[in-house]
């Protein structure tokens, strides 16, 4: 059976190897094992100008979009100024991630958002974020910092794509995000953490669109790749 091509976006970022110290396209390795174990073979996709043409031609030949997690998008993307806690911008990034959904929602692909990913699905959708969850919540329980996850318990309607992939009313996740979308158009929210905080949204009347704010890829169950992959081979 030919394995269906994933693609994934990828940070641009500083970074240092070997010798090297220079700016690099690059991705946590764990997406990539995550969507080979799934049954697809992933591609790599770094900020390619001019953003819209580059998407075009490469969502031509994919069978499936993973919006991969990152820095936090430009809140000029969805109208308001920042926050003295967002990050600072990645416009080459937003610019790529958003022309990649324009071509993918037209082509009806199979897209999945992961942390980022989904919050830029939500900003495609004409959406807004809130750009620091501390302030409505009073915890950091969603990014205790640095490199670590928070661990965090979902409750997930039974009736979702998100609950069948899970195959339960609740699941523990692993979340790094000081963000969340706030409101998602077309979307319906499908998982909450107990303090409120929307950590999944998908859109029913797609093949397959569905953005989680939690780390799929860094846990053993990869359900939600396996159903990535499964929409990728659907006719």
């Amino acid at each position: 059976m030919t394995r269906p091509l994933i693609g994934i976006s990828t940070y641009r970022e500083e970074a240092a190897w070997g010798v090297w110290r220079q700016r690099a396209d690059l991705l946590p390795t764990t997406y990539a094992d995550a969507v080979a174990l799934a049954g697809g073979t992933p591609v790599l996709l770094p900020p390619t100008a001019p953003f819209e043409e580059s998407a075009a031609d490469v969502v031509a030949r994919l069978d499936a979009l993973v919006v991969a997690g990152g820095a936090d998008v430009a809140s000029s993307a969805y109208g308001e100024l920042p926050h003295p806690r967002t990050g600072p911008p990645r416009a080459d990034r937003d610019a790529w991630e958003l022309s990649l959904l324009d071509a993918a929602v037209a082509r009806d692909l199979p897209v999945l958002g992961v942390c980022r990913g989904m919050q830029v699905m939500a900003v495609h959708a004409g959406g807004v974020l809130d750009q620091h969850l501390p302030d409505l919540v009073g915890t950091t329980a969603h990014d205790p910092g640095g490199d670590s996850f928070g661990e965090v318990e979902v409750q997930v309607a039974a009736e979702s794509l998100v609950g069948r992939l899970l195959g339960s009313g609740t699941a523990q996740v692993s979340c790094h995000h000081h963000q969340a979308v706030r409101s998602h158009p077309g979307y319906t929210a499908v998982a909450w953490a107990d303090d409120g905080t929307v950590e999944a949204m998908e859109r029913g009347a797609s093949r397959f669109r569905l953005g989680v704010q939690w780390h799929p890829e860094v846990v053993a169950d990869v359900g939600l790749f396996r159903g990535l992959v499964e929409a990728a081979r659907a006719p």
